[in-house]
């Protein structure tokens, strides 16, 4: 069989293995270990005492969703490092990826009612917004690193239009000739 320069071959760059080792991943780390810290601090501090004054049904929702915004930041904070660890050679992706089943890197949202959420404390509900908007952005870059992969550590990228047209029209010009009827 024939290779032609345009099909996709062991030499495919991942997008989103460059990106992980890109300075854009670096403010992405940055930018959620601050997050973290951020969150941390309040939840430790302000967020203590602005719980305490809040009603029944507000004082509840305040401790789901804060629950909720702590398991978040740790997933992403887990995750964080050990694609930080991936790029500084601590760990190969092979290891990573192994490393990654322990995360639970899901989507998370908000389970509290518009109206109790609203009567939480506006600076909870901005960190639950940022995280909100990280986590997105940490999810789509693990699906572009580790989805697109099969179990040997491959690309498993779906064909391409084209390479799939490519295969049928091989396909076509190997299938034996039949004689067309004369009229």
């Amino acid at each position: 069989m024939v290779q032609t320069p345009f099909l996709r071959d062991e030499k495919t760059v991942s997008f989103g293995e460059k990106l992980a080792a890109s300075e854009q991943f670096m403010v992405l780390f940055r930018e959620g270990m601050d997050l973290v810290s951020r969150a941390a601090s309040y939840l430790d501090g302000d967020g203590r005492e602005e719980a305490k004054l809040l009603p029944r049904p507000a004082a509840v929702a305040y401790a789901v969703e804060s629950m909720r915004l702590t398991t978040r930041l740790m997933q992403v904070a887990s995750w964080l490092l050990l694609q930080r660890a991936v790029n500084e050679g601590e760990l190969s992706r092979a290891e990573a990826a192994a490393e990654k089943r322990r995360i639970r890197l899901s989507e998370q949202g908000i389970v509290s009612r518009t109206e109790v959420l609203a009567r939480l404390p506006p600076r909870l509900r901005d960190l639950i917004g940022i995280s909100l908007r990280l986590q997105a952005r940490i999810i789509h870059l693990d699906l572009l690193i580790y989805k697109a992969r099969d179990a040997g550590g491959k690309e498993s990228l779906p064909p391409s239009p084209v390479e799939t047209q490519i295969e049928q029209l091989r396909a076509a010009l190997a299938a034996p000739r039949v004689a067309s009827p004369t009229i």
